[in-house]
């Protein structure tokens, strides 16, 4: 039973997570063993497997890559060393950031928000609630395209990827904001012929 679970885990995107404290923030909300705990659940319902937790305290975050080169190269080396396939943080990355350690790790990386998204994406069942997480997603990925625009493509599958829009197709601002121009207006029609058929209950 044991090596059939071993072998399942072989199988599943192996994750190195990065948790980000704060040395100047007197109180944190979690503790690092709590947050950890919770990144590691995320990663579970997402269908991955956390192959390392990284703790990174620093004095600031750095606007280029959040946690600075050093201990960036540090965990480029043990994503190599431990065979990761995706990188996730348990802090926001803006999408500078975002591209600056995947040049650094040469790896998809995402953040919690994009994590929990995916979450959504895979449990979404109702045609309703499909479009609700798809919206999202493209609202949280809009402001974090820069210049032409981020080839989704390019990440492949795994989590962080589930949704939204096309793959195959590089992805600009003007096509992302039509999208969700739309299913703000599907979202819309649903909810009230919803109103309508309740009405006609009453």
């Amino acid at each position: 039973m044991k090596t059939e679970a071993l072998t399942q885990d072989h199988n599943k995107e192996k994750v190195v997570v990065v948790l980000l404290h704060l040395k100047s923030k007197e109180k944190h909300d979690w503790s690092v063993e709590e947050e950890r705990q919770e990144m590691e659940e995320l990663v579970r319902a997402s269908g991955g497997v956390v192959v390392e937790s990284v703790i990174c305290r620093v004095d600031k975050f750095s606007a280029r890559n959040l946690i600075g080169e050093g201990k960036l190269a540090e965990i480029a080396d043990l994503c190599q060393e431990k065979k990761a396939d995706t990188v996730i943080f348990s802090y926001d990355l803006k999408g500078s950031q975002q591209r600056n350690v995947e040049d650094a790790v040469q790896l998809k990386t995402i953040d919690r928000t994009q994590l929990i998204l995916d979450i959504f994406a895979k449990h979404a069942r109702s045609k309703e609630g499909k479009m609700q997480v798809e919206l999202a997603q493209l609202e949280y990925l809009l402001p974090r395209l820069v210049g032409k625009g981020i080839e989704l493509s390019r990440l492949g599958g795994g989590i962080g990827t589930l949704g939204p829009g096309e793959t195959k197709l590089e992805v600009d601002r003007r096509r992302i904001s039509q999208r969700i121009a739309t299913l703000k207006r599907n979202l819309k029609a649903v909810s009230e012929s919803r109103s309508l058929k309740r009405k006609k209950r009453k």
